[in-house]
């Protein structure tokens, strides 16, 4: 029988989504069973940081207990947390919200709380919202991606200042960094380029957890600081990636769903920035990058490289919304084999470069979103201008150092 490409194309289709997630990209590690939440250490100690305090909390599906139960349930049952509020971020407390939205504001069938919506929402309308609802203490407990372009840091940040102009007292409870705590690595966002996906200057992948980045939000950028208390976590390391931890993993926005995509994401969200798909509608958002008339010579490209940790895939899918929705596209699939090796963000500039020299139809989004997402023009002009791999990154390297440098004076954990 003679196979014709368009029906290998068509079945390579439904074949990746059938096998993507049958094996891991990277071995499991062994878990730690002494690794404590900053939730699971303010619970231990009868809550004694919100004794006597009204309290909200800013919170989503991933403010789980270990037994998998939310936190706001918990406390809600609790006589000794006086909850009073919750407050939805991006995606909404319960989930139920794509990239972009929201719940709005709500009564919450399960507890009969007050939600409260903060997505794009800061400074004074943030602050009314907070003395609207009569807490005294706003509570922070969100899991995230580890990436500067992840939301969920900046309505930490608009959430502390806030709170400080509302005359309130602010506490994080900690989580992991998923792509561990070691290095900082990236692009370091121009102020200039600031908005609601990056408000601060800080590295692409920032290699800190919420606490730190509290910390290091109310000592270097705010205008005046909140009064700050953070719970951390106890058995954390630096170097644990997120399977080591012994947590149960619920995906943070509905296109994370796995550790795995966190890992590609600090690299792979450049792709927001391009008319390529950066693989939302699949089963693996941000591990499948493609477009129309992209063929093989892609993925031949970016192997050629050698990058370390990493392989491609040639690779065809039919995005189910987003970009490309309902039409079958060619581009690569990320194959992380050596996480310890791997280079996120220097594998998305590799993909960026490779993508631009392999397709003709490559093109940056007309809003320049790239210049927001890395934090400057830098990577956008260079790539245009023909550098490569090594000289788009070289190109940030003297921002990063500066970085790691005050990056240094805020890390709470070896």
């Amino acid at each position: 029988m003679r196979l014709s490409r368009r029906s290998l194309l068509a079945s390579a289709t439904a074949a990746t989504a059938a096998t993507a997630s049958l094996t891991p990209t990277t071995p499991t590690a062994e878990p730690h069973r002494d690794l404590r939440t900053g939730f699971e250490r303010l619970a231990a100690n009868g809550y004694a940081q919100l004794s006597g305090r009204r309290t909200g909390i800013v919170t989503n599906p991933t403010g789980i207990t270990r037994d998998v139960r939310h936190i706001v349930d918990v406390m809600h049952a609790d006589d000794r947390v006086n909850l009073v509020a919750v407050f939805g971020p991006e995606h909404g407390f319960r989930g139920t919200a794509q990239a972009g939205g929201s719940e709005g504001r709500y009564d919450d069938p399960a507890t009969g709380l007050p939600v409260y919506d903060t997505y794009l929402k800061s400074g004074q309308a943030l602050a009314d919202v907070f003395t609207a609802s009569g807490v005294d203490t706003v509570v922070f407990d969100i899991q995230d991606a580890g990436a500067r372009f992840y939301t969920y840091i900046w309505t930490l940040y608009d959430c502390m200042e806030a709170a400080q102009l509302a005359g309130k007292r602010f506490v994080v409870l900690d989580r992991p960094n998923p792509l561990t705590g070691r290095a900082a690595q990236g692009p370091v966002l121009h102020k200039e380029f600031a908005t609601f996906v990056g408000r601060q200057p800080i590295a692409q992948a920032h290699g800190m957890t919420v606490a730190e980045l509290a910390r290091l939000f109310n000592g270097e950028f705010l205008t005046a600081p909140v009064t700050l208390d953070t719970v951390l976590m106890t058995g954390w390391k630096r170097s644990q990636w997120f399977d080591a931890c012994g947590l149960p993993w619920v995906p943070p926005s509905p296109n994370m769903p796995t550790p795995d995509t966190a890992l590609a994401y600090a690299g792979t969200c450049l792709f927001e920035g391009t008319n390529l798909s950066e693989g939302r509608g699949t089963t693996r958002p941000f591990e499948l990058l493609g477009a129309e008339g992209i063929d093989g010579k892609w993925a031949a490209a970016v192997n050629a490289l050698g990058l370390p940790g990493v392989r491609f895939r040639e690779a065809y899918f039919a995005p189910t919304f987003s970009k490309f929705q309902g039409k079958t596209i060619g581009g690569v699939q990320i194959h992380v084999h050596d996480r310890e090796a791997y280079d996120p963000v220097r594998t998305g500039i590799a993909l960026l470069v490779t993508a631009k020299q392999a397709w003709s139809g490559f093109a940056w989004r007309s809003d320049n979103w790239i210049d927001k997402l890395t934090g400057s023009t830098q990577v956008r002009t260079a790539i245009d201008a023909g550098a490569s791999t090594d000289e788009v990154v070289a190109g940030w390297q003297e921002e990063l150092a500066a970085f790691r440098r005050v990056r240094e004076e805020y890390l709470l954990y070896g």
